[in-house]
């Protein structure tokens, strides 16, 4: 019914109460689902009352005060404006007619409830004062008013048609649609008639909403609240309240709920509170009828549920339907709603329903993840028949990234289950997920499986995913122990068992090395059937990893990780894959084609919800930025990835993270945050893993920092031993000859150092790469002064081909010096802005400093003409600016495909143009540019 109906119904009470004033007594019952607005179209009547002659008396009934005899009454002749005697009689009245209905049967019908003299003496003391005073006697929500008070109303009723009195009755929808005697009689009576007040359509929604945030909102709106509402007034303003707070707080800006779904609309506090006031206002079997729908999320079989009639049911969902709360498929019309019903009842009858709705469920062959879910919400594992329900309900949520869920429910299965083999399956899987929320909350389940193996109640390939765990944990002894049970089991391996381990020994491999020797060889059982995608998914990347760090990155194993990654989802099993295809990258020199994947799989994993993935992924993005020269990204990817899991969680790993975030503090200069990191205590059993090398080198790096050239060296030495101890000496894993080299040379000793660099470039990977460039830069330092400046211009191209920003300024700085060692003051001051721009932009505080406090000369200008570098074509700057750092002709001519005589042709115009003789004099201004 639209709004301008209510106006309809409160012009026609308002001409009931003018016949009423002009002793046409008459009877209204404004009846409507609750909240519709019937105690407000009272309230405005009982305001206007005495404008058109009439006193009000009025009464608000409840339910609790049910019980107290003539409490209702009492209300009404209260504020009358009696005499003193009258006022004295009443009281007696009222006294003594409760006292004849608390001794009455309490089963006995109402009308036998006080004694017909007290009845009639009440009454006439209101027919009386009305012969006075016309009367308004206004009662909300009569079907709460105590049975004598309803005697003496009814008796009233019968003989008001020829006095002033207008008795305007409002009552609830469950009233109005199962009439009590009480109301029968009342509508027996030819002066009474009924005004019913049902929902505000959309257009009354939006009149509505009109007056309190504008037309334009009001019309955008209109149909959102009320598809949400039913056009229940109460919940309409509301929800109002909410979007007004939604705006306020910039939350919902009101174009961005246009067109908006049900459950996207701005539904907050006033909408829930709302709600909880409809349920309590009404009927209480309706609100249990809502609760009931609340917890099973379908109106199916509620009967059973609740333990009702169908037809209580059916009569209850109506009012809760006219009331707005559900819509036309008898849902709640928001998921808001549903909370509100259940925070709004006491939590044993709730974990109760859930627990009945899990059985009920169960016997209809229900989804696995309905009975998880309604299991969880009880806190109850159900016993035996629940466990492979529970487990396919984890399934699921895992394949859909949806772990938390999938964790508790898992732990339910764990409860539940009493056959100890599925039990250590059920627990290895649970490993699995809590893994992958906090690597640190399997550490409980770990004796517990470890002694289910050694009971044999643990498979081959449950027993590989212990290992892994104990691994990281630093439990090295345990994880032996595992990897040794695994050799022991042997031709009784199954099929899964051995797809495991043939992906497990790669991946011992490259980051557990000396447990490689435990885990048994099953190359030659090749009659088992096919491992699933993501085993092979895992050995695939493992063993191109490994191909990377003990073979070099050939271009088609770097081609084969690119496909890997392709292929590759962060679902149940491949977190292993993809770390391993992207450390394939990132040690293979090609940190470029490492980033974009590692930033999507970082996005999923985001989405997923999977913290620790993000973790791992986040120390892969820092890694990878060092790489690049981007110290302040990898600081902020590490300090991330020990923000989303804690230090303590990340096992002997946190090696990964850590040494980039010493690593890169060091290369800002921030020396008095690096120790802090150097002091923080790690695992000593990282040192026994591919992380502890990270964190030598990085260790190492920051004594180099701070001058302790003789630790920095042990460092170094300690890692190269590792390395080689384990066949992983590869440059691009830990280059820790060119940090053992820069310690000699610190320390005065080149001779000791060019072995060792000579051995770095030899191992480094054919091409321009970064590992290439760092140990030329350093065999010129090792080198005679006029040796220098071309070794360090082809560590330049190849740091900037590499894409290592801050390595690239480091080379520059050592050009610059070299420069200036061998009276080339103005290239060196070429170079040195050039140097200083990009250590700006590395952040790296120490080249910065080193430029600009003790760096080359800065020599004068050479005499300009008007014309200038601005003069100069694209290809005649490009050739000026390699010229001006030294280039020779030739390699000018090789770096930018022409030949020398162009080369000539083109500085014998830029000579010119720039009034110098020779291309010592190029102006400083001039941007060096390696791939110009």
């Amino acid at each position: 019914m639209a709004l301008v109906e209510r106006e309809e119904v409160l012009a026609s009470l308002e001409d009931m109460l003018a016949d009423a004033v002009t002793g046409r007594g008459k009877i209204a019952i404004v009846g409507g689902p609750v909240a519709t607005g019937k105690t407000a179209l009272l309230n405005t009547l009982v305001e206007d009352a005495l404008e058109h002659g009439a006193l009000p008396l009025t009464a608000t009934c409840s339910q609790a005060e049910s019980g107290l005899a003539l409490a209702v009454l009492s209300q009404i002749l209260h504020n009358a404006p009696l005499t003193p005697d009258e006022e004295e009689r009443t009281r007696n009245l009222l006294h003594e007619g409760a006292r004849c209905a608390m001794s009455a049967d309490p089963l006995a019908d109402y009308v036998d409830q006080v004694d017909a003299h007290i009845v009639h003496a009440l009454c006439m003391v209101l027919l009386e004062l009305a012969e006075r005073h016309p009367l308004m006697i206004v009662v909300d929500d009569i079907q709460h008013a105590d049975r004598a008070s309803q005697l003496c109303l009814a008796y009233l009723a019968r003989r008001l048609r020829f006095a002033h009195i207008l008795a305007i009755f409002s009552q609830s929808e469950e009233s109005w649609n199962a009439p009590t005697l009480f109301q029968t009689e009342l509508l027996r009576q030819p002066h009474c008639r009924r005004l019913p007040l049902s929902a505000l359509s959309r257009e009354g929604v939006e009149i509505m909403a009109a007056d309190i945030v504008g037309d334009d909102v009001a019309r955008r709106f209109a149909a959102d609240w009320h598809a949400v509402s039913g056009g229940n007034p109460l919940l309409v303003g509301a929800l109002i309240e909410d979007h007004l707070a939604a705006a306020d707080a910039g939350g919902a800006p009101a174009e961005s709920e246009a067109a908006a779904e049900p459950d996207e609309i701005a539904a907050g506090d006033a909408y829930r509170q709302a709600v909880q006031s409809c349920l309590r206002r009404g009927h209480p079997l309706a609100a249990r009828v809502a609760r009931g729908l609340a917890v099973a999320g379908d109106p199916g079989h509620l009967d059973r549920l609740l333990d009702l009639d169908a037809g209580v049911v059916v009569q209850a969902l109506n009012s809760l339907h006219n009331a707005g709360l559900v819509g036309a498929d008898l849902h709640l019309r928001h998921p808001q709603a549903r909370a509100a019903v259940l925070a709004d009842f006491d939590r044993h009858e709730r974990t109760d329903l859930h627990r009945r709705a899990a059985e009920l469920a169960y016997g209809q062959g229900a989804p696995a993840a309905v009975i998880a879910e309604h299991l969880l919400a009880a806190s109850h594992n159900g016993g035996p028949w629940a466990v492979p329900i529970l487990e396919e309900a984890a399934r699921q949520a895992l394949s859909e990234g949806r772990v938390e869920p999938a964790v508790d429910y898992l732990r339910l299965a764990d409860g539940a289950c009493t056959d100890d083999q599925r039990r250590a399956t059920i627990k290895t899987t649970l490993v699995r997920a809590e893994w992958r929320l906090n690597p640190s909350a399997p550490a409980a389940h770990l004796d517990e499986l470890t002694d289910a193996m050694h009971r044999g109640h643990l498979r081959g390939s449950d027993a590989v995913v212990l290992a892994k765990a104990l691994l990281w944990h630093g439990r090295f002894d345990d994880a032996r122990d595992v990897l040794d049970h695994l050799g022991r089991i042997g031709s009784i391996m199954d099929a899964e068992t051995v797809a495991e381990i043939r992906a497990a020994r790669p991946w011992l491999r490259c980051s557990y090395t000396p447990f490689l020797a435990h885990i048994p060889r099953v190359t030659d059982m090749s009659t088992q059937a096919p491992p699933s995608a993501p085993v092979i998914g895992r050995l695939e990347a493992a063993t191109a990893l490994a191909a990377v760090l003990t073979k070099g990155p050939h271009p088609q194993t770097l081609a084969d990780v690119e496909r890997i990654l392709r292929g590759s989802r962060l679902d149940d099993m491949s977190m292993d894959a993809v770390e391993c295809a992207l450390l394939a990258l990132i040690y293979g020199e090609r940190p470029d084609l490492a980033a974009p994947w590692c930033d999507l799989f970082f996005e999923e994993a985001a989405s997923r919800r999977a913290p620790s993935r993000q973790a791992r992924l986040a120390a892969l993005r820092a890694e990878i930025s060092l790489r690049q020269g981007d110290l302040e990204g990898a600081e902020g990817l590490a300090q991330m990835a020990v923000r989303l899991i804690p230090p303590t969680s990340w096992g002997v790993a946190v090696g990964g993270p850590l040494s980039v975030l010493l690593t890169a503090v060091t290369a800002m200069g921030r020396l008095d945050e690096a120790v802090q990191l150097v002091n923080q205590p790690v695992p000593e059993a990282m040192l026994q893993t591919r992380y502890g090398l990270h964190y030598l080198n990085a260790r190492g790096r920051y004594h180099l920092a701070t001058g302790d050239l003789g630790m920095a060296l042990r460092d170094f030495q300690t890692c190269g031993e590792l390395m080689g101890s384990w066949s992983l000496d590869s440059p691009g894993l830990i280059s820790w000859r060119t940090g053992a080299a820069e310690a000699l040379i610190g320390m005065g000793r080149p001779e000791r150092a060019r072995p060792l660099l000579d051995e770095h470039v030899a191992r480094c990977a054919p091409g321009p790469v970064r590992a290439r460039g760092t140990g030329l830069r350093l065999t010129a330092a090792a080198s005679e002064p006029r040796q220098r400046p071309p070794m360090l211009r082809r560590a330049a191209d190849m740091l900037q081909a590499s894409g290592d920003q801050y390595e690239l300024a480091r080379a520059l700085v050592d050009l610059a010096d070299a420069y200036q060692a061998v009276g080339e003051l103005r290239r060196a001051r070429t170079v040195a802005r050039q140097a200083q721009r990009i250590a700006e932009e590395c952040e790296a505080v120490p080249l910065v400093n080193a430029l600009t406090q003790g760096g080359p000369a800065q020599p004068a200008e050479p005499p300009r003409t008007d014309s200038g570098p601005g003069t100069l074509s694209e290809a005649e700057r490009r050739v000026a600016s390699l010229a001006a750092v030294g280039y020779t002709n030739r390699e000018i001519a090789d770096k930018l495909y022409i030949t020398v005589s162009t080369v000539e042709q083109h500085l014998t115009r830029i000579y010119r143009k720039l009034n110098v003789t020779r291309r010592s004099d190029l102006p400083a201004s001039l941007e060096f540019s390696t791939s110009a």
